[in-house]
């Protein structure tokens, strides 16, 4: 099998496409060679109850952190719908750390779910490791303009005051 040389050459569109590219790194005959491929493969044991890969997957430096429990009921409760990433920084072939920003969807008691993560790899003697991830939440709301008073004019030209116009 052809080897992806970055992370948008990875099946994400196609979900059994997307297994088979996974299924020799989370059968122990082939490693990833990218964190974005580690990403992929680690996205694919959360969708099919491979757990044993995401532990073996994880930094040995906090793998004892990992609640097993907690991981193989997410991981069989939640019906997986798509992976799609959004970007990498390093994490290639060459880097010894990299970056991938990914969002999961799924859908968990009737309700779809998106799970928009940035997380952490670090390569150790070849082999890539999950480290760490943190949640990317929305950006905050920013009002362009000044904040109307209940006391100003109402800004629709009605010469009402605002509290008794647009504000009600």
């Amino acid at each position: 099998m052809l080897r992806p040389r970055n992370a948008m050459d990875i099946p994400f569109s196609d979900p059994q496409a997307l297994e088979a590219f996974a299924r020799p790194f989370i059968a122990g005959k082939a490693t990833p060679t990218t964190a974005a491929e580690l990403m992929a493969s680690r996205y694919v044991a959360y969708a099919t109850g491979e757990v044993e890969y995401l532990i073996t997957t994880h930094s040995p430096d906090t793998r004892h952190n990992i609640d097993r429990a907690a991981t193989e009921q997410w991981s069989k409760q939640a019906e997986w719908q798509g992976l799609e990433i959004v970007r990498t920084e390093k994490g290639e072939a060459g880097d010894s750390t990299g970056e991938v920003e990914f969002i999961a969807r799924y859908r968990r008691d009737g309700t779809d779910h998106v799970h928009h993560e940035r997380s952490q790899f670090k390569r150790v003697d070849g082999k890539w490791f999950f480290v760490d991830g943190h949640h990317v939440g929305h950006a905050p709301i920013v009002r362009s303009g000044p904040k109307i008073g209940r006391n100003d004019p109402c800004p629709c030209g009605s010469g009402k005051k605002y509290k008794k116009c647009c504000g009600k």
